[in-house]
């Protein structure tokens, strides 16, 4: 891996959201502030969150990450899918930042060097990172969330069952111990008509409200749920089940046909976080 200096620079701003930060402070506002934090006994250590525009998706994304506005997190660790590039495995950043247009993000290179110790189907490249807008539409959520963070951008290739189980054993492991969130990006179904797409949708909302990422897994193979992100989101649900978290909520859910009245081909959003209970010592 190299050791000069990189930034991946926003390739969908302008497009998915505005490029001017100010715009997109105002825009962040509005979507945050319709959103009402509700009490959760616990410390949360994941999210499931859409990535589509924000005209489409974002108040769904607002939804989860308004559970974690103001917490501090040291690292948030975000596993998206591929768009535009397949390949085979998980492509780990090799760079120093990703930039948004609300500032620049460091990449947590001490947390890299270990995670990719540790997983077999991980590599470092950028293959998988350069065009892809899944991890960059969460960035701008998580900056106006959480402040100052470190980040670890994962993209999964080839979405099979031993890719996404295998990542999901890695990152149980290197996360053990650190106060880090899991982000899971994806949208659900693509382009069926709202009756058809709700229905699919619902099957992976059930899975994750049952935090069953094994059947969730099956579900998707099967072809009863779809999501384009599926493959990450069960491995960051399996790793949060084994990093001890208890519970997973599904916060909002909505498809395109609700924001614009068309139902005939639409794109399913759902939005979760999952947290660690806190068991009182009196």
């Amino acid at each position: 891996m190299s050791t000069a200096a990189s930034i991946r620079r926003s390739v969908v701003a302008g497009m998915f959201y505005t490029k001017k930060p100010d715009a997109l402070r105002k825009d962040l506002d509005g979507m945050f502030s319709a959103v009402e934090k509700k009490p959760v006994p616990g410390r949360i250590l994941g999210i499931v969150a859409p990535h589509a525009g924000y005209m489409y998706s974002g108040p769904t994304a607002a939804a989860a990450y308004a559970q974690v506005m103001g917490e501090k997190y040291d690292t948030v660790v975000v596993v998206s899918p591929s768009h535009h590039e397949f390949f085979e495995g998980v492509s780990v950043y090799p760079g120093e930042m990703y930039e948004t247009p609300l500032g620049q993000v460091r990449i947590d290179t001490a947390l890299r060097t270990e995670i990719l110790a540790a997983g077999r189907v991980l590599r470092p490249t950028e293959t998988g990172h350069r065009q892809e807008h899944a991890i960059e539409v969460q960035l701008p959520f998580l900056q106006y969330a959480l402040g100052e963070f470190l980040l670890l951008p994962l993209v999964v290739g080839h979405q099979t069952r031993d890719a996404c189980f295998s990542l999901a054993e890695t990152l149980a492991e290197v996360l053990k111990g650190r106060n880090a969130l899991l982000v899971a990006s994806t949208d659900l179904s693509h382009y069926y008509p709202s009756i058809v797409a709700r229905r699919m949708d619902q099957v992976f909302a059930e899975d994750v409200e049952k935090f069953d990422p094994a059947t969730l897994m099956d579900h998707l193979d099967e072809g009863v749920a779809e999501a384009c992100g599926g493959g990450p989101a069960v491995s960051v649900m399996m790793a949060l089940r084994r990093l001890g978290a208890t519970r997973m909520e599904v916060v909002a859910q909505c498809n395109s046909g609700d924001i614009t009245g068309e139902d005939e081909s639409v794109v399913g959003y759902l939005s979760a976080v999952a947290w660690l209970s806190q068991v009182s010592s009196t």
